[in-house]
């Protein structure tokens, strides 16, 4: 299961309507890529259709689409956003991760 914090909640919808997408009935598709200072980066997007390769979560409102690749890694993660002094940007609280970089977009298992 994917979760969505109240505060990406909020944050996704209003990307999304921003950019002509409609949280209601559209999606975010989380996923993994090669790449970034820890070997593994996190990829967020929004698309209006489903594979079937994806598997469907949905939390908080948000309905989010994950690739069969990406699943394993991402199993347990909560999606936050942070909005602080220290900048703002998506989160991925992920307890699969061993180790993350500094700036949180990429990590190692």
């Amino acid at each position: 299961m994917i979760k969505v914090s109240t505060n990406a909640q909020k944050k996704v919808s209003q990307l999304m309507c921003e950019e002509g997408f409609n949280p209601d009935q559209d999606f975010v598709r989380v996923g993994v890529k090669s790449g970034g200072c820890s070997g593994l980066s996190y990829d967020l997007s929004f698309d209006r259709s489903q594979t079937s390769e994806d598997r469907l979560f949905e939390d908080n409102k948000i309905k989010i689409l994950v690739d069969k690749k990406s699943l394993l890694y991402l199993l347990g993660t909560t999606l936050d956003y942070s909005g602080g002094l220290n900048g703002k940007g998506f989160i991925f609280n992920n307890p699969n991760a061993e180790r993350t970089c500094g700036c949180g977009e990429s990590f190692s298992l």
